[in-house]
């Protein structure tokens, strides 16, 4: 049986040592409030325990919609957001519910064309920045990296 690329996603590269170090940290001013660009706070329900968990991530905003992708592939909160199809992102200690809807492999190519590569360009290093988080294929080749960077759009319940 032949499987689409939508239903089996590749791995993506492997997380930067930096970012277990820097991911605590990040955590706990972002929980007290201390704005850091475009990270929020995500926090999703455990696909095995139904606990939650929130981890730190990139929310990028253009024209009231918003998306989180992942840099660095199957990551657990990927995982327990595609299980889960709703979260609560926390921006500046104010939490919303929303519900996650998982881009395809070509929607998610378009995102990174029409959407994240101007984004990031738009920050001062941001290019360097994608590049040094794992997602420098991002900008490279968009249509490759579709398939080894989940996106999903979040809408407000």
């Amino acid at each position: 049986m032949a499987m689409s690329s939508d239903s089996v996603r590749q791995r993506a590269p492997h997380v930067p040592f930096l970012v277990p170090l820097l991911n605590p940290i990040a955590h706990r001013l972002l929980r007290i409030g201390i704005p850091m660009g475009p990270n929020a706070l995500l926090t999703v329900r455990g696909r095995k325990t139904g606990q939650p968990h929130t981890t730190p991530v990139a929310l990028v905003e253009v024209d009231g919609r918003r998306w989180v992708q992942s840099p660095f592939g199957e990551v657990n909160w990927v995982r327990n957001l595609r299980a889960a199809r709703e979260a609560t992102i926390t921006i500046n200690r104010r939490p919303e519910s929303v519900d996650a809807v998982e881009l395809s492999t070509a929607e998610t190519a378009r995102f990174f064309k029409e959407v994240l590569g101007p984004y990031v360009g738009r920050i001062p290093m941001g290019r360097w920045l994608l590049s040094l988080l794992g997602g420098g294929d991002i900008l490279a080749d968009p249509d490759a990296a579709a398939a080894r960077h989940p996106v999903f759009e979040l809408k407000s319940r």
